[in-house]
C-alpha cells in the first residue's frame, strides 16, 4: 500500500464518522423546528465546504445517511426515535437531499481559474 491510499483511507473513515456524528446531531434535535432546521443547514455548508470525491463528500453523506436511517428503526421497547409527523417526515426527505449531495460531489467540475495564453513576442 502507497502512503497516499493509506492516507485517502483514513480521510474516508474520518469523513465517515463525522458524517455519523453529525446525523445522529440531528436525528435528537429534528423534534424541534429549530433543530431540524440547522441540523440541515449545517450538512448542507458541511458538504459544500469539503471538497468534492470519493473520499471526502461521499463518505459525510454515506455516514449521515447511515446513522439516521439506522437510528430511525423501532427500539427494543416499541418506540421511534423519528415519529411519524411533518418534521420527521422532512428528517427523512432529507436523507434523499443529503446522498444526492454526496453524489454530485462526484462530479468533476470545471477550474474557476482564469488561464493565461501567451503568445510568442517579438523577442523570443
Amino acid at each position: 500500500m502507497t502512503s497516499g491510499v493509506v492516507g485517502r483511507t483514513a480521510v474516508a473513515v474520518l469523513a465517515l464518522l463525522g458524517g455519523g456524528l453529525l446525523g445522529t446531531c440531528v436525528l435528537f434535535l429534528h423534534s424541534y423546528w429549530w433543530g431540524l432546521a440547522l441540523g440541515v443547514a449545517a450538512t448542507i455548508a458541511c458538504l459544500v465546504a469539503v471538497p468534492g470525491g470519493w473520499w471526502r463528500r461521499l463518505p459525510i453523506a454515506i455516514g449521515w445517511d447511515a446513522a439516521v436511517l439506522g437510528l430511525s428503526f423501532e427500539r427494543p421497547e416499541g418506540d421511534y426515535l423519528v415519529a411519524s409527523d411533518t418534521l420527521g417526515y422532512l428528517l427523512l426527505a432529507s436523507c434523499v437531499v443529503v446522498l444526492c449531495g454526496g453524489i454530485v460531489g462526484l462530479r468533476r467540475h470545471p477550474s474557476t481559474e482564469p488561464t493565461i495564453t501567451t503568445r510568442p513576442g517579438p523577442l523570443s
